[in-house]
């Protein structure tokens, strides 16, 4: 890796810390459940938050930022996680991608537990099943859109990096602007560059952490008009946190926060 972790700044440190995979990949098993006909499959949760719960000390006192959180999201489904700013929306999707370690609780991805893994665990966990798509589209300025596209591949040793990066890149309409580095582009094509990046090792999970905060509303809408067709294209879990009451309707459920506890 040509960028030592020290010259990062926090953001790409961040970005680092969400893709970055160190060992071999592990083969997680997940049963599906489906119904055909006379047939019956099942499928299980591939995400799963028991009794989570976040605190931190506020001067000499905890404040709770999350309160026995417990909520489950089957392979396939689509959730948004909604609420006031302070609810702890982030927060839950910090842990939920093992970002955070919460003060209680657990998280399950594809039936691991992420917080009885260590940190190099949680890594390779997360490398070999998440995506991301964050506000602040978290690219790396050094690096053309190509190159931040193949960066999670290369993290992984995926021998044909510059190949699928490109597709992906082709994907989102950017094959002309593949050798751009990200000041050279606007702010919904460098949020299409994000989205090509999550989604070109093809996840089992994606979060996505208010991918349009950061976007007029026409480029938002046609954002996130992208995110939902390669999302369906690809059979992908998402799980998305939002301010916008419209943008989470459009997933299969809806999860309310309101001071930390899940109220629907």
């Amino acid at each position: 890796m040509p960028y030592p972790a020290d010259k990062l700044s926090p953001n790409t440190s961040m970005f680092f810390s969400a893709f970055a995979v160190n060992g071999s990949h592990s083969a997680l098993t997940n049963k599906m459940t489906f119904k055909t006909g006379k047939e019956k499959f099942f499928m299980a949760e591939i995400v799963q938050a028991i009794n989570l719960g976040k605190q931190v000390l506020s001067g000499e006192q905890p404040l709770v930022i999350l309160h026995e959180v417990n909520f489950a999201v089957e392979a396939g489904d689509s959730l948004s996680i909604v609420g006031a700013s302070g609810s702890g929306k982030s927060t839950l999707l910090g842990l939920l991608a093992g970002l955070d370690v919460p003060s209680s609780g657990s998280v399950l991805l594809n039936g691991a537990d992420l917080f009885a893994l260590d940190e190099d665990g949680r890594a390779r966990l997360r490398g070999e099943l998440v995506g991301f798509v964050f506000q602040s589209f978290q690219l790396l300025p050094a690096l053309s859109a190509l190159e931040n596209v193949m960066l999670p591949l290369e993290l992984r040793g995926t021998p044909d990096a510059s190949v699928r990066a490109r597709e992906s890149l082709r994907q989102v309409g950017l094959s002309e602007r593949a050798h751009h580095l990200p000041k050279h582009l606007s702010g919904g094509e460098q949020q299409r560059v994000a989205l090509a990046r999550a989604f070109v090792t093809q996840p089992k999970i994606l979060f996505a952490d208010e991918p349009t905060g950061n976007l007029d509303a026409a480029t938002g809408a046609q954002v996130i008009e992208l995110l939902l067709e390669l999302n369906r294209a690809q059979g992908t879990t998402l799980i998305l946190v939002t301010h916008d009451e419209a943008l989470a309707r459009r997933c299969g459920r809806q999860l309310r926060l309101e001071a930390g506890r899940v109220v629907e």
